[in-house]
């Protein structure tokens, strides 16, 4: 498994997440729970894509100074890419928890706590399946065409289901928790359980968290294999996985009012996991470039947000 992961390079990056992760928690905990404004999601989301790009420049000056200028360059361009490809289909979590808070009716200064939890179980999650992974593509190169396929299917699954909502009501995850669990109707402010008459009883803030840590585990499993096709050096698969899953909170409390504008971005995500799909399958014949990837991914996601603008979704029809 080769890696520019130096031990200061690795100690540098959890001191940064754990440093970032305890300033918004002792913020978020200092407002009190609250709707968070658009303002407020903005400024946090600037911050939070400041910080990636901060340590991308770090990162480049370090391997820079240590193997050189090509080195630095490339290393800088696959951490770039694999941020923006990650960052891209983060929209697609926050699509899914904008639904699941619509169906349970998840009040809205609970949000941040849900978030919160789902993205620390995103980064664990991520974690561990990164370096699996890494350790499996080190002794098996031909995975690399099995994730390619997998990737490729889930383009163009992605393609032909965008613009229709999954149905909730056939969640299996869901049908098991309300067949083996009591569930109260109610929220009980922030507790995940209450005790009635000495039985536990499980709130639906419950029910929503474990249905957000399967969704992480869901889109990991999409979006790991998606950055192998960038780099296969662990340090960069998860140091751009980490950063890109950091600001899904503020993105999420950023999108949660312009969500249905941009209802083109869907077929944008699946064009760019069937073109990674393409990328990883060609590998061996075929190595495209860095800087050629960067291009597709952000041309593909700029023009459908675009497209989106230019083209509101279409209202629908009378009496449906």
């Amino acid at each position: 498994m080769t890696t520019i992961g130096s031990p200061l390079l690795w100690g540098a990056f959890v001191a940064l997440v754990v440093v970032a992760l305890l300033v918004d928690l002792v913020l978020m905990r200092h407002g009190g729970p609250h709707k968070v404004t658009f303002k407020e999601a903005m400024l946090w989301s600037i911050g939070w894509v400041g910080l990636a790009l901060a340590f991308n420049a770090g990162l480049w000056w370090y391997i820079t100074e240590q193997s050189g200028a090509v080195v630095g360059n490339r290393v800088a361009l696959e951490f770039l890419t694999g941020y923006l490809v990650e960052k891209s289909l983060a929209v697609d979590n926050i699509f899914v928890f904008l639904m699941l808070f619509a169906y349970f009716s998840v009040p809205e200064v609970e949000r941040q706590k849900v978030l919160i939890i789902g993205v620390l179980g995103a980064i664990v999650l991520r974690a561990i399946m990164i370096f699996a992974g890494a350790f499996l593509l080190a002794k098996f190169h031909w995975l690399l065409y099995v994730f390619g396929l997998f990737l490729l299917l889930t383009g163009i699954k992605m393609l032909l289901t965008a613009g229709k909502a999954p149905d909730l009501e056939k969640n299996p995850v869901l049908k098991w928790m309300r067949s083996h669990l009591p569930l109260t109707a109610d929220y009980h402010g922030n507790a995940l359980s209450v005790l009635r008459d000495g039985k536990r009883w499980y709130t639906p803030l419950f029910v929503v968290i474990v249905l957000i840590g399967i969704t992480d585990l869901i889109f990991a499993v999409d979006s790991i294999p998606a950055i192998f096709a960038i780099t296969s050096d662990p340090f960069i698969v998860l140091t751009s996985n980490v950063f890109a899953v950091l600001g899904l909170r503020a993105m999420f409390f950023l999108l949660a009012g312009m969500a249905d504008r941009f209802h083109l971005l869907p077929y944008g995500l699946a064009a760019v996991l069937m073109f990674i799909g393409a990328k990883m399958l060609l590998i061996d014949l075929y190595k495209i470039p860095i800087l050629v990837a960067l291009g597709v991914v952000a041309a593909t996601i700029a023009v459908t947000v675009v497209l989106s603008l230019i083209r509101p979704p279409q209202p629908p029809p009378a009496g449906s």
